[in-house]
């Protein structure tokens, strides 16, 4: 996803510096204004023949390096991420998530519920998932997607900022202790080990806050190092597939500030291990 958004804004910018339409450029390329809206818009990939037709339209020919540069953007584009074999399972717009998040330079999360899905063990996930999923075999996938997700963000060879905000529910609730009673202290430990990781850092808003923006729901906000790239929100509703991604609106700017009023919220970063100390001492 982020190098076709890298590739759609390119596109845009050339066709906007050449002064012409989509209308236009379609016209002239004997093709609808559909196709090249899904092509500007990112929902479909470009060929390398369309690719070249393009930006011979915008004045740039063969030979110029600007289209070995975008070939091979438009090259990648098309490869399948990790997250191809599960086309069929998973809703499209978590499939976008999925590829804006594995390109994704910094990862800021609020989450007022359950251990954000990047931080959780895999027994932790069973447990949430069992409640929320009726079908034993979506709950497999939710799971295995989730652990998934972990492997691919923490192996990167330059792995994202994660930066994870918390309300103190999160920490509190006994998630699988109906059947076993160690989940959640084992959970909440391999945060504490997660936190030893210099790129990750988790911040909690204790109950004594009172009320707070956060209580709306879950979200994420994912930021890029090319600036070609806009920031992506993402509002997951239930915990599995039920979200929205979030690109070009205005309401990334309400969830950026809101998310910077959160953590000022937050008890000091360094008092966040001991305080999860506490509490799985609390529970043993």
């Amino acid at each position: 996803m982020v190098q076709r958004a890298i590739l759609t804004s390119e596109l845009q910018r050339l066709r906007q510096a050449k002064g012409v339409t989509q209308e236009q450029v379609a016209a002239a390329l004997d093709w609808s204004t559909s196709k090249l809206i899904r092509i500007e818009g990112g929902t479909v990939g470009v060929s390398t023949t369309d690719l070249h037709a393009l930006l011979r339209h915008y004045g740039i020919q063969d030979g110029d390096p600007e289209v070995g540069k975008l070939t091979e953007i438009a090259r990648e584009a098309r490869q399948r991420g990790w997250w191809a074999p599960y086309r069929h399972e998973l809703a499209a717009d978590f499939l976008r998530y999925l590829g804006y998040e594995t390109g994704a330079s910094v990862i800021r999360s609020f989450q007022p519920l359950l251990v954000p899905g990047l931080l959780q063990t895999e027994e932790y996930a069973n447990a949430v998932t069992i409640e929320l999923v009726s079908s034993p075999a979506e709950r497999d996938v939710v799971v295995e997607v989730r652990m998934q997700r972990q492997e691919e963000v923490f192996s990167r060879a330059d792995p994202p900022q994660l930066m994870m905000v918390m309300d103190e529910a999160v920490l509190r609730r006994r998630v699988g202790g109906q059947v076993d009673s160690g989940v959640m202290p084992r959970q909440l430990r391999h945060i504490l080990d997660v936190l030893e990781r210099p790129n990750v850092s988790v911040e909690v808003i204790p109950f004594s806050k009172g009320a707070h923006f956060g209580m709306k729901g879950e979200f994420t906000i994912l930021e890029f190092t090319d600036p070609r790239v806009n920031d992506v929100l993402f509002l997951e509703l239930t915990g599995v597939w039920d979200v929205t991604v979030v690109d070009r609106d205005p309401r990334i700017t309400e969830y950026r500030a809101a998310y910077e009023n959160l953590r000022q919220l937050a008890m000091p970063p360094e008092e966040t291990g001991p305080f999860i100390e506490e509490i799985i001492a609390s529970m043993t």
